[in-house]
């Protein structure tokens, strides 16, 4: 018999669990994160049509990320190379190494949700986030 995420209460599974989303101070965007001590996931939900993801690079951690629902629309690349947008879709993904410049992004929603949802892993974890996982 399997079990639920109501029946088990374990430290190393994590259910898709709606109410789990932490909204953001950017209207549209709820985050899941679990840390772990070398590495990191933040599960984003975007509504569709959300802003506010600034071109940006992470000195201490790489980025690898994998859309699972919508598209992602973005910049990425070293400075100077990175003017061309990309437009990424379920099952895409991208790794931004430290210092590579990311963002400036659309989140474009799936026909079910109307979100964007994009599972991002951090090595090593970002500080700035594990308080939340």
């Amino acid at each position: 018999m399997a079990l639920s995420a109501q029946d088990l209460a374990n430290r190393y599974c994590y259910f898709l669990d709606d109410d789990a989303f932490v909204a953001t101070a950017r209207p549209g965007f709820r985050r899941r994160v679990v840390t772990g001590g070398d590495l990191q996931l933040c599960f984003w939900r975007i509504a569709g049509g959300a802003s506010g993801s600034v071109l940006h690079n992470h000195d201490h951690n790489e980025q690898l990320g994998i859309i699972m629902r919508g598209q992602l629309d973005f910049r990425i690349g070293p400075e100077g190379e990175n003017d061309e947008r990309i437009t990424l879709s379920a099952g895409d993904v991208y790794l931004a190494p430290r210092s590579v410049w990311h963002g400036d992004s659309v989140f474009i929603g799936d026909d079910e949700y109307g979100e964007c949802w994009i599972l991002d892993v951090f090595a090593p974890p970002r500080a700035d986030l594990a308080q939340e996982g």
